[in-house]
């Protein structure tokens, strides 16, 4: 239990229903959903788009999502895939002919089709007890009559005031009178109202197909982009078999692959070699914290990617075997200049939410634009703000993860669920970008190895060994108490310039048939409950 006499946060507990996200408004519209009758999905995506609206920078109508559900909270556990696709024109060779090496954020290039509103329709079909009008609605409200600026979206937002001052249409909607809305000034998106609106009134079709698609296309298309009317139209998402890992005596569940939640499961392979160190910020913990991340992400950039034709080597990435290897191979003293690279047998910023209502279904739902403001590219007609997904490509002939027509990209958000004697014990997940696998595995090593509650689990100050260069970011509580330590280890370090990630989670009591909730204090939201 925390000391009262501390600043942080207590501990959520209901007996109802509960929600957790990364905004106020995201969380009172999930509560409300609950009150009158809606159940966890609906709640869960009346939650996400009030935060395509609220906290823009995050996520949006013009990014992807990723959800598990869980009816009446038994582990049999449905996932759904609701990532877009690149253009049926978008080939390695036609990037390749034009010297083309990389994709650039701010290029329409980056835009896979967004695939978020056809999931949100699909799963409020399949699971939910209210229509697309009746979740929408308050989402509406907010960004036609306007919302407050909270303190976190203001800080992401300056933090990217460069990138939405170089498209005239997004400079107009997200930096009003030249600057960036200050807290507690009110902002509005009255063309973002108005795709809602006729999302709501004639169903995801009204955004795949006629006037706004249309806008769209032009818009995308106008800034050398290669999707048509037709990419729109048949963007479907698809309901996949989940994958999961033993941790500690819990299953551990994910979206498959093209998901990095495979790579939150090998994180925790490895660690299950090890016994817990000394207390949960110990240099010896942290020391293979960041070591079996290094490991994992380096397996994922060589090997993840859209798994449609069974070429990610999944039963490999889960088996003991890898984790053996990767495990025995982390000297605990000394950091390694080179890492190991099994080779697989041969064969033929982002918001996430969870809620559970009275019934206990648990729904699990992650919701992105990928990098904060994604690719600062707002179509001006319809004021659909797009990701830069297309980015999780690479442009590399023969790599798995290659671009390819009608082909998905390596994707970071993953929802996650724990589960124990067939039951769901917790829905939880992590915000962060490429941070989100390890933010899984650290979460659930401190509530299951360090038995620390989720608040608790939450407010600790983080790493995060970065894929693209090795270095490990250390928030700077840590910078300051181990930094000289881990670089004598021989990492090297840098002070976080951002907190790292954002998590939020709810544990299911049935013994005392109370929910408890704890929402991470780098972001604006909260975890409340009824």
């Amino acid at each position: 239990m925390r000391s009262f006499e501390n600043s942080g946060r207590s501990l959520v507990v209901a007996r109802n229903g509960m929600a957790a996200t990364s905004h106020p408004l995201s969380t009172l519209t999930a509560i409300g959903i609950l009150q009158q009758g809606g159940n966890a999905m609906d709640a869960a995506i009346a939650a996400c788009a009030v935060q395509c609206v609220v906290e823009p920078g995050s996520t949006g109508v013009g990014g992807d999502c990723f959800a598990l559900y869980a009816p009446r909270g038994i582990d049999n556990i449905i996932a759904y895939n609701g990532s877009g696709r690149a253009p049926a024109a978008a080939s390695t060779d036609w990037y390749a002919q034009r010297g083309i090496r990389g994709i650039e954020r701010n290029s329409p290039h980056a835009v896979t089709v967004p695939g978020a509103v056809e999931a949100w329709e699909r799963l409020l079909n399949d699971h939910g007890t209210l229509g697309l009008a009746d979740v929408l609605k308050p989402a509406i409200e907010l960004a036609s009559g306007g919302y407050a600026i909270s303190p976190r979206v203001n800080f992401d937002w300056t933090r990217q005031a460069q990138l939405l001052g170089k498209t005239t249409s997004t400079q107009r909607i997200f930096l009003p009178d030249g600057k960036v809305p200050p807290v507690g000034t009110v902002h509005y998106q009255r063309e973002l109202a108005s795709t809602l609106q006729a999302i709501a009134d004639g169903g995801a079709k009204a955004f795949y197909e006629g006037a706004i698609a249309e806008s769209m296309v032009g818009f995308l298309r106008g800034l050398g982009g290669l999707h048509s009317l037709d990419d729109f139209a048949k963007t479907r998402g698809e309901y996949v078999a989940t994958i999961r890992s033993k941790f500690r005596g819990y299953d551990v569940v994910e979206c498959p692959p093209n998901g990095q939640g495979i790579i939150a499961l090998l994180i925790l392979n490895i660690l299950s070699r090890f016994a817990p160190e000394g207390d949960p910020l110990d240099v010896r913990r942290l020391h293979i914290e960041a070591e079996a991340s290094r490991l994992a992400y380096d397996v994922r950039d060589r090997y993840l990617a859209e798994n449609g034709d069974g070429s990610v080597p999944v039963e490999w990435m889960l088996s003991d075997r890898l984790a053996d290897e990767l495990a025995a191979s982390i000297n605990p003293e000394r950091a390694a200049t080179v890492l190991a690279r099994p080779q697989p047998p041969a064969h033929s910023d982002t918001v996430y939410i969870t809620v559970v209502d009275r019934d206990r279904n648990a729904a699990s739902f992650i919701n992105s634009i990928f990098t904060p403001f994604g690719s600062g590219l707002a179509c001006p007609n319809t004021g659909v703000l797009f990701h830069n997904r297309g980015q999780g490509f690479v442009i590399q002939p023969g790599h798995p993860n290659t671009i390819g027509p009608n082909k998905r990209p390596l994707h970071t958000i993953i929802p996650a669920m724990l589960a124990r004697d067939k039951k769901v014990v917790m829905p939880f997940g992590v915000m962060g970008g490429q941070y989100q696998a390890l933010g899984h595995a650290r979460l659930l090593s401190l509530i299951l190895d360090y038995k620390l509650d989720l608040q608790s689990s939450m407010d600790l100050p983080r790493l995060f060994p970065r894929p693209n260069d090795g270095k490990v970011e250390l928030e700077s509580a840590l910078f300051d108490s181990i930094g000289a330590e881990m670089t004598r280890r021989g990492f090297e370090i840098d002070r976080a310039g951002a907190p790292i990630g954002g998590a939020q989670a709810i544990w299911i009591d049935r013994e005392n048939g109370t929910l408890i909730g704890g929402s991470d204090p780098r972001k604006d939201g909260c975890a409340l409950g009824y």
